[in-house]
């Protein structure tokens, strides 16, 4: 299967992008518009009054999902890493159903507008809202972050603009959306930028499998052809079976985690919507995934791995480059401006979020003591929405080039952590007690942000970059040497004349000489006697002067022990990681869950049991929920 040419436009301003972004943002902001006059309220600003229908809320929860991490990363990592990409794809998938059958119901009919409301309905609020916020606000920001830097980097590649004020694009829209359109404007842009993708990425799923007479197993064989078997086997980007578990842990139950996830059960009138909400979520994503797959494998066959990679080290230009490849510059530009959607679509959901936390869990439930009129919550849940926005630019320029991968590891390890074992044992375990909620949450959350900055990801790869990369490069200048070595060594090798051409040379010469000598008499006989003497005297010094093959193989053979015995010693100077995984969520999400349990059990909390039943009626029934 041929692959398409190195040329691209990516990077370069042309008129189909600036149409399709133009249009994106105009819908947008006129919805946005229409929904600043339906947003006077907390329950319309937090929760677009409660009017989402469970198919358009499946929609919005998918658009809110499908982040630019999803579209691009996971077809990336396909194109570069081939199955092992998989894992990300089916590990946030299978945290949908977790959402359905845990989360989903209770969440909708024991909260208001944050997960802390669930939490906190029975315990005590106040350190319970403190304590919850923490967790929210460390996982919104470390996810917001890694979507700015993320955003600056894509729409710099894609539309040629610098990387600040591709910031500052993305930050002003943002804090349009959710100041003056709350949760109602949010959702339909999350609906509109759902709409976009499923339809983008499906065309350009068809499109590539018509390459390839629309069979799977044509297209898994020219890739197997071209990168061999193990491109189609696991093994090549995670390697120890406990670092696949922690991170399939931290994928699937950081999902129900997620407080920007969280928060849109509220916008469904009630529990039975809310379960519709996650099935058209869980279809959604899960054919999403199916397509994301595809495009990453006929991204590395038809594009290439090298042209992919020279764009991007990471992969993520996979896609606009597999859509440039089959669909010319209108298919990329449509697919820029729906990768420019996507992150404006998360970023709204996570800024929406945070408000929330700092509006409705800090300052409502804490600091007034959960007493405060309307008007003034949605007057503090604006202000805690431009404070976030600028902090979101500021923060994507300080991290500008930095790699930011364990931002978003961060941000589900947290989640996981430290919201979805309080969050879960505060429904079903009747014995569980504020400073058992507070115990875990705070461990979950230490622990989560602790353990990744003493990881690889981060304290080898960031706060060490430097030493790594001068002990990266020392090996890289050993192995070059010894490469060089090598080859010369090699040449004079290749250089030694045959002992055996010169043994039957000189067996000819003399074998001559005899024919001849019968014939000869007096001084022709001695000249001719002495001209072959001196022939193969000519050759034996020659022989005598080759070098030993055996010695030369030798020699390469040290050089290559050398090379080893010192690539072992520059090794031993690699900064090492304090903690040797790079995702904690096993550790960390099971200590938490461990900790919550044993400080429960220490001492009873008679008045959160006695609440329990009540919990456990409007759980499953909905009485009361509003």
């Amino acid at each position: 299967m041929p692959q398409a040419a190195v040329q691209t436009t990516i990077g370069q301003v042309h008129a189909t992008s600036i149409l399709f972004f133009i249009a994106f943002i105009s819908a947008t902001l006129g919805i946005t518009y229409w929904a600043a006059k339906r947003t006077k309220t907390t329950k319309e600003f937090y929760a677009a009054g409660r009017s989402i229908t469970g198919f358009q809320n499946g929609l919005a929860l998918a658009g809110d999902y499908m982040s630019a991490a999803s579209f691009l990363g996971i077809a990336g990592l396909v194109s570069t890493k081939g199955y092992d990409g998989l894992i990300y794809s089916v590990g946030w998938l299978v945290g949908w159903p977790i959402l359905t059958f845990l989360i989903a119901e209770p969440l909708r009919n024991l909260g208001k507008y944050t997960f802390s409301d669930v939490v906190a309905y029975r315990l005590n609020p106040k350190p319970i809202r403190a304590a919850a916020a923490a967790g929210s606000l460390v996982t919104v920001l470390f996810y917001l972050i890694a979507q700015m830097v993320g955003a600056g980097t894509l729409i710099k590649l894609m539309f040629g603009l610098p990387f600040e004020i591709a910031l500052v694009a993305v930050g002003t829209l943002m804090i349009m959306y959710v100041l003056f359109g709350g949760m109602l404007a949010t959702t339909w842009v999350q609906i509109i930028k759902a709409v976009l993708l499923l339809g983008g990425a499906t065309v350009l799923v068809i499109l590539t499998l018509s390459k390839f007479g629309f069979s799977y197993g044509e297209l898994f064989s020219q890739a197997a052809n071209t990168y061999g078997d193990k491109f189609l086997e696991p093994g090549t980007l995670v390697t120890s079976p406990l670092e696949a578990f922690s991170l399939g842990l931290a994928l699937m139950f950081g999902t129900a985690g997620l407080p920007h996830i969280l928060m849109r059960f509220y916008t469904v009138p009630d529990a039975k919507e809310a379960r519709k909400s996650v099935f058209y979520a869980t279809g959604f994503i899960g054919y999403f995934y199916i397509l994301t797959v595809t495009i990453g494998f006929g991204a590395a066959v038809l594009v290439g791995q090298k042209v992919i990679m020279g764009i991007d080290k990471g992969g993520n230009m996979a896609a606009p480059l597999l859509a440039e490849a089959l669909g010319g510059t209108p298919f990329l530009g449509f697919l820029a401006a729906v990768a420019f959607a996507t992150i404006l679509a998360v970023v709204a959901g996570l800024t929406l979020a945070g408000a929330s936390a700092l509006s409705h869990d800090l300052y409502v439930g804490v600091i007034r003591n959960g007493v405060a009129n309307e008007k003034e919550e949605v007057k503090v849940a604006k202000g805690a929405t431009l404070g976030l926005g600028i902090a979101a630019i500021v923060l994507g320029m300080l991290f500008k080039g930095q790699n930011v991968a364990f931002m978003v590891g961060l941000a589900f390890a947290v989640a996981c952590s430290a919201n979805f074992p309080a969050l879960l044992l505060s429904i079903v375990w009747k014995k569980f007690t504020t400073n058992g909620a507070v115990a875990s949450i705070i461990t979950g959350l230490v622990l989560a942000a602790g353990l990744i900055f003493l990881s690889p990801t981060v304290w080898v790869d960031v706060i060490h970059a430097t030493e790594k990369k001068a002990v990266e490069t020392k090996i890289a200048d050993a192995d070059k040497a010894m490469k060089a070595s090598v080859e010369a060594l090699t040449k004079q090798k290749a250089a030694i004349p045959d002992t055996g051409k010169m043994d039957a040379e000189i067996a000819a010469i003399k074998a001559g000489f005899d024919a001849k000598k019968k014939s000869m008499k007096g001084k022709a006989l001695k000249e001719a006697e002495a001209a072959t003497a001196a022939k193969v005297a000519e050759i034996e010094r020659l022989k005598a002067a080759a070098p030993d093959p055996k010695k030369i193989d030798a020699e390469i053979a040290a050089a290559k022990t050398g090379f080893d015995a010192r690539k072992k010693e520059l090794a031993a100077q690699m900064p090492q990681a304090i903690f040797p995984m790079k995702n904690p969520a096993v550790i960390s999400m099971g200590l938490a869950f461990l900790v919550g349990i044993l400080v429960s059990l220490m001492k009873a909390d008679p008045v959160a049991q006695a609440k329990f039943e009540d919990e456990k009626l409007r759980t499953y029934l909905g009485i009361g929920a509003e």
